[in-house]
C-alpha cells in the first residue's frame, strides 16, 4: 500500500466496469449531476492509485456507482 494516494482506485474501476461505463462517461457523471468537474485523466489516475480522492469525490462515486463508500474504501463483500 506504500506509494498509493488512494484506497478505493482498483474498486472504482471494478464498479465503473460492472455499469458498462467508460472513464468519459464517468467525468460526465461528475460533471452533470454533481457539479465536479474531474477529467478522464484524472480518473484514469485515480483508478491507478496515484490520484487522491476528495471526500465529496468518494461520496459522489458512491453514488454514481451505486455502491457503498465502505466497499469502495475496503472492498467488503457486497457492493450496497
Amino acid at each position: 500500500m506504500i506509494g498509493k494516494a488512494n484506497l478505493c482506485g482498483r474498486r472504482v474501476k471494478i464498479g465503473r466496469a460492472n455499469k458498462d461505463m467508460s472513464q468519459i462517461d464517468l467525468s460526465a457523471a461528475f460533471s452533470v449531476d454533481f457539479g465536479m468537474e474531474i477529467s478522464q485523466k484524472a480518473i484514469s489516475r485515480l483508478e491507478r492509485g496515484v490520484r487522491p480522492v476528495t471526500d465529496l469525490e468518494l461520496v459522489a462515486l458512491s453514488k454514481i456507482l451505486e455502491v457503498s463508500v465502505l466497499w469502495l474504501v475496503f472492498g467488503d463483500k457486497q457492493p450496497k
